[in-house]
């Protein structure tokens, strides 16, 4: 390996933002992309296409902050897509498949700071997608925290207030709640109604 090679090695990097909904991980990642772009590097931001909530073509935090993103099918199109970025962001990484931890390293190989941001556990409390294997590869893990909705504490899930058993459910406050451990094992209680 040239000096080269291994001085652009030794700059890229792998970033993974994670936690349960409502607890700022986009927000993060939109600092992160911001503070690159005021710094000159050139920075591309991809999100997968069926996270359409607040907008197709943009990535849009919980308290309505924005940055432009390329929707895209599969983890693949970012490598073919990322070609000339520094800095490449990806949000909702937990809607993509287990490739994206190929492509994540593969771009930080080739000296690319990628920053990558997903909910680490479903509704269940279960590893989701690319992620568990996103946080064993990740030169950095920061794990942000909502409050939990009903007693005030750091929350550990993102708890579906809706029937559903799909992994996959797209929502917001109408269909999710903030839950520390404690509140969420009350949840999996049966009811004295029942």
């Amino acid at each position: 390996m040239s000096l080269f090679q291994e001085e652009n090695v030794s700059r890229g990097r792998i970033e993974v933002v994670c936690g349960s909904m409502f607890s700022g991980k986009t927000e993060e990642l939109i600092r992160r992309l911001r503070r690159a772009t005021f710094a000159n590097q050139k920075v591309e931001i991809y999100k997968p296409t069926i996270d359409k909530r607040y907008s197709e073509e943009e990535i849009v935090s919980h308290d309505a902050n924005s940055i432009p993103s390329t929707p895209v099918d599969s983890p693949s199109s970012i490598l073919l897509l990322a070609a000339e970025a520094d800095v490449i962001g990806i949000d909702e990484a937990q809607f993509f498949d287990d490739s994206l931890v190929d492509v994540c390293n593969t771009l930080a190989n080739k000296g690319k700071r990628v920053i990558v941001a997903g909910l680490d556990m479903d509704f269940r409390g279960l590893p989701f997608g690319p992620m568990p294997a996103l946080l064993a590869i990740a030169d950095e893990v920061t794990k942000v925290r909502a409050i939990c909705l009903r007693c005030g504490n750091l929350a550990y899930v993102s708890h579906r207030i809706v029937k559903s058993e799909k992994q996959v459910l797209l929502g917001e406050k109408d269909e999710y709640e903030p839950l520390c451990r404690a509140c969420y094992l009350e949840t999996l209680q049966p009811s004295h109604s029942e």
